[in-house]
């Protein structure tokens, strides 16, 4: 039986998983089968891998007939590489493509290392391969999140050869056989996010360490968590986000873990307000609910909304403007993207760039180009607006200029400062609220995880 058992999960990437089941077959390690699992995919993902890899000896098709999800897509092909006794397991994404070598090393390392039970590929970008996506995150117990030191870090040969950490991403992950057999296989009711963070908390906690080896390369596209029909990925990282650290934290810290994710969810409950976009709140709110339920799997309905498009202040802003003056401080970029959208949608607008008074000022051109311009044209400018981190947190409330933050929200009426005034207050009463439910509810549901599982907080 070949050594490597590689599992490939695809849903509706019909061209991106040719692609990447053809960078395993080139490998120069080849003592390997691989296992394509399609998630129901509903274009032409089936019939063209079976065109093109029918006489491929080691390579084994296996079609779910409903879409398990990332987690339970991959597991679909892990049991069954498991029934073939492989040495080690590997999963790969559908939009993964892997340097010739990366198998070959991942195996070598998981040879020579016996005490890491996970070793994972250094991932580049896709698009841009000279830029780090991943190589190796560290759980944030104080801010109940996770780090990556080294995510958009340019490729300058400097990177430690491998990086111990917390996690590493399930789309280039190789794990020992010996491994799944002590904790299992990936959490399957996460459905998707999350699952490959807790697979390897569960593999440290069993006492393994986890592995990026800087010699297995390998590019991964990373889309999947923008938002571009509807909120289907924020559901899951929100759910599951919730769901991982309720899990796992100590006692003593749950009222903390509260205050934190309450204090988001509100600003995400606010900012839907604020802009007369409310779907994205309602699914975080859904999210925070099935969590503190244990309501897993698949989301059921009433979760999943469509994204909204209708928040524009511009026009109460730009309306009969002849110039705009732009102060970006630290967001240059954001202020450029902002500049090129007002030269599309009011192009008898003027537009001018400065970082703050007195700096240099920059002509945004009708090429969306720019170039130099005298200070004092910053003088007649019909308005201005100021690029800050959040607007809720602004002081000024004159309207005298307009502030934007790196959101795109806009403090440009008197209604805008009202909200903005009273966003601490309505903070307040909100975790007032909210506060005493979750604490009960996530006793309720730890006890319950602990009873059940047998896995004990984190030390």
């Amino acid at each position: 039986m070949e050594k490597v058992g590689v599992v490939i999960c695809n849903y509706n990437k019909e061209n991106d998983v040719l692609i990447s089941i053809q960078s395993v077959l080139e490998s120069t390690y080849q003592d390997l089968h691989i296992y394509v699992v399609d998630n129901a995919s509903t274009d032409a993902s089936v019939a063209k891998i079976r065109g093109k890899y029918a006489k491929e000896a080691r390579l084994t098709l296996i079609c779910n007939d409903e879409n398990l999800g990332g987690s339970g897509g991959f597991n679909t092909g892990l049991r069954e590489a498991f029934k073939h006794e492989h040495e080690y397991l590997m999963c790969v994404d559908n939009d993964a493509f892997l340097d010739e070598k990366c198998i070959e090393k991942l195996s070598d390392f998981l040879e020579t290392h016996p005490e890491t039970g996970i070793a994972a590929a250094k991932i580049y970008h896709t698009q841009e391969p000279d830029y780090i996506q991943q190589y190796g995150s560290f759980l944030n117990w104080k801010d109940y999140c996770v780090d990556s030191t080294y995510l958009n870090r340019f490729e300058d040969g400097t990177l430690p050869e491998v990086v111990y950490s917390d996690a590493v991403p399930a789309c280039a992950l190789m794990i020992r056989r010996s491994v799944v057999e002590k904790i299992g296989f990936m959490p399957e009711e996460n459905f998707l996010y999350w699952d490959d963070t807790e697979w390897c908390y569960r593999c440290t906690l069993a006492g393994y360490k986890i592995a990026s080896v800087g010699a297995a390369a390998a590019c991964h596209a990373m889309g999947a968590k923008k938002e571009d029909v509807n909120t289907f990925p924020t559901y899951y990282a929100w759910r599951n986000w919730i769901w991982f650290f309720l899990k796992y934290i100590p006692d003593e810290q749950l009222e903390d873990m509260a205050q934190v994710f309450l204090n988001s969810i509100f600003m995400i409950q606010y900012e839907g307000i604020y802009r007369n976009e409310e779907n994205r709140a309602k699914t975080v709110m859904a999210a925070l609910d099935d969590a503190l339920h244990g309501n897993l799997g698949k989301a059921g309905e009433e979760r999943i909304f469509e994204i909204e498009h209708t928040y524009d202040p511009l026009p109460v802003i730009l309306t009969g403007k002849k110039s705009l003056c732009i102060v970006f401080g630290e967001y240059p970029r954001t202020a450029e993207d902002l500049a090129w959208k007002v030269s599309r949608c009011y192009p008898e607008c003027q537009i001018y760039l400065t970082k703050a008074e007195g700096e240099e000022v920059l002509r945004c051109e009708r090429d969306g180009s720019f170039s130099a311009a005298d200070e004092e044209a910053l003088a007649g400018c019909d308005a201005q607006i100021i690029f800050c981190e959040d607007i809720f947190r602004q002081k000024d409330l004159s309207i005298s200029s307009y502030y934007m933050d790196v959101d795109e929200n806009i403090l440009a009426t008197e209604e805008d400062a009202f909200m903005v005034a009273n966003y601490d207050y309505c903070r307040n009463v909100f975790l007032f609220s909210q506060k005493p439910l979750f604490l009960r509810l996530a006793r309720e549901i730890r006890s319950r995880f602990q009873k059940e599982s047998g896995i004990c907080e984190q030390e």
